[in-house]
């Protein structure tokens, strides 16, 4: 059996074993956490999901060549001796599309792959518990589905929509509040204790340390086990909206949750429930950003929802018809040119083979995430796309010399499709499109 199988084994028993009773406590997992299969399987999924090194400057290439299992022996030691400490997390600032910056946290390497292997035993404990109604950073379910489901209730008629959005969510979860819902499900205090020490690390930010022990609130985006500690606490909001005879099931309103973003959806959606919703999210130290957060009308008003714009249209072949249309937001798609054309700014040498593989490689993810079989449609911002392509590189060839380039002159975006395997964006579509049931 593989260190995969394995794991995969012990994750269905737990997970059947959570099911079963909801008020058990699993108290005896630290142990599991030393286990080689347990790291070896962490450390390959850490190695896979990538990312930069953290303060120490230390790689997964510098580890594989140094010896992973001698890396791995040295993290059951710690563990085993209760000499573990974290060291401090990296953070850095990428941009985000409105032009702010979004802060990421990163571990170090030996740090995500223990948080890695702790989440790896104490997930399907939570799985067992989570509603439907989340969708975001958990096993067998994605963004697509959520959009799927805010799609068949619109079909349903709820179309009374309140697009909310928590202020610096990962920045203000509360550590004590979030430790006791932890308990509730792991007594094991030394699992609980590690989750403690990361909560509490120290974050390095130029070229100085903050946060510590003192910190009481945020768990660091980009930490391995983050979006899991994420998802437990609000799984709260999630509970209080599906209970029966509760404010929300009495005015049929109902949630669609990806990590911090939802929607609220129902026919009406009185000021009574968003009323209760404020006092419940205050009331777990949270807070909706007034800015971003709004009521609306889906018949009237679009709305966007990671990254897809819902529009009640007309239709497009000019009958007396309207219908849900769900596309690439205008936010999307501006991304989608951005990258581009930087791509095409900061390689102007490369050979057109390579020029059309990497530009392969930026539309190919963006085309097959807005191409959800048989809910969105993706054709017009795809003709967009091909259209702004189109017109870069046609720019890009005329000015890499003062002779202009003979791709140039013979259509550069034709004879990178035609010769270099460049995608056409607006003939590309996904191989996998199925509909989940």
């Amino acid at each position: 059996m593989s260190d995969r199988e394995r794991v995969q084994d012990f994750q269905s028993k737990i997970y059947q074993k959570a099911k079963q009773n909801k008020n058990f406590r699993f108290y005896v997992l630290y142990d599991k956490v030393m286990l080689p299969h347990f790291l070896r399987e962490a450390f390959r999924l850490c190695k896979i999901n990538k990312g930069s090194a953290g303060v120490d400057g230390i790689t997964f290439s510098g580890i594989e060549q140094s010896g992973v299992e001698e890396f791995l022996k040295g993290i059951i030691d710690e563990l085993k001796n209760r000499t573990y400490k974290p060291q401090a997390v990296l953070r850095v600032n990428i941009p985000k599309g409105n032009g702010k910056m979004r802060p990421l946290g990163i571990p170090v390497v030996k740090d995500r792959v223990i948080q890695m292997a702790v989440k790896l035993i104490i997930e399907p404990v939570f799985e067992a518990d989570f509603e439907d109604s989340s969708y975001g950073f958990r096993p067998q379910r994605s963004a697509h589905d959520a959009v799927r489901e805010i799609n068949k209730k619109l079909k349903e008629g709820k179309t009374e929509i309140f697009d909310a959005d928590l202020s610096a969510y990962f920045d203000t979860i509360p550590h004590k509040e979030l430790m006791f819902l932890v308990a509730q499900r792991i007594s094991d205090k030394e699992i609980l204790h590690l989750i403690k020490l990361w909560l509490k690390a120290p974050v390095f930010e130029n070229n100085k340390f903050t946060g510590g022990k003192k910190n009481k609130v945020g768990t660091p985006q980009g930490g391995v086990i983050s979006p899991l500690l994420a998802n437990i606490y609000l799984h709260l909001l999630d509970k209080a909206v599906n209970k029966i005879n509760g404010i929300f099931q009495r005015y049929g309103v109902e949630i669609v949750r990806y990590a911090d973003d939802f929607v609220l959806m129902g026919r009406n959606i009185p000021a009574a429930v968003l009323k209760y919703l404020k006092t419940l999210l205050s009331k777990m130290k949270l807070e909706l950003n007034s800015e971003k957060s709004y009521l609306l009308n889906g018949y009237k008003e679009s709305f966007d929802f990671l990254g897809f714009t819902f529009r009640y249209s007309k239709d497009i072949f000019g009958r007396n018809l309207k219908y849900w249309n769900i596309e690439a937001s205008s936010k999307s798609q501006n991304k989608v040119k951005a990258n581009i054309r930087n791509y095409l700014k900061s390689n102007g040498h490369r050979a057109p083979v390579v020029v059309a593989k990497d530009l392969n490689a930026i539309m190919r993810g963006w085309i097959n995430y807005f191409s959800i079989d048989g809910v969105s449609y993706p054709q017009k911002s795809k003709r967009s796309l091909r259209y702004y392509l189109f017109r870069k590189l046609r720019r890009f060839y005329k000015r890499k010399s003062q002779r202009k380039s003979k791709l140039y002159t013979k259509g550069a975006m034709d004879h990178l499709i035609k010769h270099y395997g460049l995608i056409d964006p607006s003939k590309y579509f996904p191989k996998r499109l199925t509909v989940k049931v």
